[in-house]
C-alpha cells in the first residue's frame, strides 16, 4: 500500500502524518509512507483544503482529521 500525505506543514497536516503511522503500526498492514508538501503537487490532486490523505493513487479524506475508527478503516478498504 502507498499513502501520501498532503500538506503544507501546518499543524493538522503533521497530525495527519503522526495518526496514519500510528493507524499502520496498529493494524498491522504493510505500507510506504510519505508527505508530500509541495503546493502545485497537492493542487495536482484536486483537494481544496488539507490536510489530504491518498491511499494507493486515491484521494480518500482531505481538509479535516479523521478519527482513529475511521482512519483505521479507511487503510484497510
Amino acid at each position: 500500500m502507498e499513502i501520501i500525505i498532503l500538506g503544507t506543514g501546518c499543524p493538522k497536516c503533521k497530525t495527519l502524518e503522526r495518526m496514519t503511522r500510528e493507524s499502520v503500526s496498529r493494524i498491522g498492514v504493510e505500507a510506504a509512507i510519505s508527505k508530500e508538501e509541495d503546493i502545485m503537487n497537492i493542487m495536482s490532486y484536486g483537494i481544496m483544503h488539507t490536510p489530504g490523505l491518498v491511499v494507493d493513487g486515491k484521494v480518500v479524506m482531505s481538509g479535516r482529521l479523521p478519527s482513529e475508527k475511521e482512519l483505521d478503516n479507511l487503510l484497510t478498504i
